[in-house]
């Protein structure tokens, strides 16, 4: 029988803070499948009108899947966690975009039918797998000239997208820059990312076991005078510092979602809808732009312009990367809809898990602004990629 398609919400989202990756990071004896498990023990205490045997698949992105963060990680932490050995798992890599993904492909079979509630989400520990960690590049991508060698390393993929805007200097970066740290400590103290952070054990030789509550990465108070006395290690005088960039993160994030009849009918609350999503490839030599034809193609497919997105959750792995961005649709650098609270370059940037990260602060963000109807989560993606959802309200006055 023909299927129709059916609306899936986002129900509730929670991560673990993030933590600086190294040796002398929050997370450096940590394993990250149990960053991840203890995501998803949290989502299924916050829900508990979800029958743990009603969820009907686990969908968890790694970038790299070795290791405490390979055994096709979705299955093994949905048996870590406790859940039915009936509830199957996957693992799913889009690198940066892992967690994105692994939201619109459970959200696809949600809408088709095949599932009614999945959890979805992403872990990255770059202090145990370096990015690049294994990884053996085909030599035909530079020999037959199919990249630029300067596309497999993410820094300099920065450095040639402010060739590419040149209006985008190292100050005005700097400057966004500053405002994130900003926006995230001022966040921080209203109370604001706290509510969906998950306590997580963490242990050093030098302290024992302990709680991370935290996120680690925030430098509250940098300057811009901070940020000018920074090298820039992808290019002598370069544009790309370690202060407007993000850094090297551990983390976990994980995500429910449902068809919007049955979250009705298990007492759970959407916080958003997903109405549509979008991913594009860019030349890998800027891949920071890919968010730019993402975004094209989503907004031409669902007749809406700019003008009608209320708040924009972008990543911001650069500064420029997101300036230039805001400079293609003609975005001022400071509008208050996008990242009202922050980024990546003060929270941090666990590749594989940051796609759940800007959903769960849209939909806190939802709450808060009754009036807004339409909101975006983007980002770009390595290798020369771009992803953008789409998402809606439930809170939004106009429905009501």
């Amino acid at each position: 029988m023909p299927r129709t398609a059916r609306d899936v919400v986002f129900v509730d989202g929670v991560r673990t803070p993030f933590g600086k990756a190294g040796p002398k990071g929050l997370y450096a004896q940590t394993r990250a499948d149990d960053m991840v498990v203890r995501a998803i023990r949290a989502l299924m205490r916050r829900n508990p009108s979800l029958p743990p045997g009603r969820v009907d698949e686990v969908a968890i992105a790694a970038t790299t899947q070795t290791g405490d963060q390979g055994l096709t990680i979705g299955r093994s932490a949905a048996v870590l966690a406790g859940l039915p050995k009936s509830v199957p798992g996957y693992a799913i890599d889009r690198m940066c975009a892992g967690a994105m993904t692994a939201v619109t492909t459970s959200g696809a079979g949600i809408s088709f039918g095949s599932y009614d509630v999945v959890i979805a989400g992403g872990v990255e520990h770059m202090g145990r797998h370096p990015m690049g960690e294994g990884v053996d590049p085909n030599p035909r991508f530079l020999a037959d000239r199919l990249v630029d060698p300067s596309a497999l390393v993410m820094g300099s993929t920065a450095e040639n997208l402010h060739d590419r805007f040149p209006g985008i200097t190292k100050a005005r970066a700097d400057a966004y820059a500053v405002r994130s740290q900003q926006k995230v400590a001022d966040a921080y103290a209203a109370g604001k990312i706290q509510p969906d952070l998950v306590p997580t054990a963490i242990r050093s030789a030098e302290k024992g076991w302990g709680l991370a509550t935290e996120d680690e990465p925030p430098r509250p108070g940098t300057t811009l005078d901070d940020l000018a006395r920074l090298k820039t290690p992808f290019r002598v005088h370069g544009n790309v510092t370690p202060g407007n960039a993000a850094g090297l993160n551990d983390g976990a994030t994980a995500c429910l979602l449902a068809a919007e009849d049955t979250a009705r009918e298990l007492g759970l609350t959407p916080k958003m809808r997903l109405l549509d999503f979008s991913f594009a490839g860019v030349e890998p030599e800027v891949m920071g732009v890919g968010p730019v034809p993402a975004t094209e193609k989503l907004l031409a497919r669902n007749a809406l312009t700019m003008d009608d997105i209320g708040l924009i959750e972008i990543n911001e792995a650069f500064a420029v990367q997101v300036l230039a961005f805001l400079e293609h649709f003609k975005i001022s650098d400071d509008d208050a809809r996008v990242n009202p609270w922050g980024g990546a370059i003060a929270l941090g940037h666990p590749l594989a898990s940051s796609g759940v990260r800007l959903m769960n602060q849209l939909a806190r963000l939802f709450e808060e602004h009754t009036d807004v109807r339409y909101g975006l989560t983007t980002m770009c993606v390595g290798m020369g990629m771009g992803g953008t959802v789409l998402w809606e309200n439930t809170n939004w006055e106009g429905a009501k």
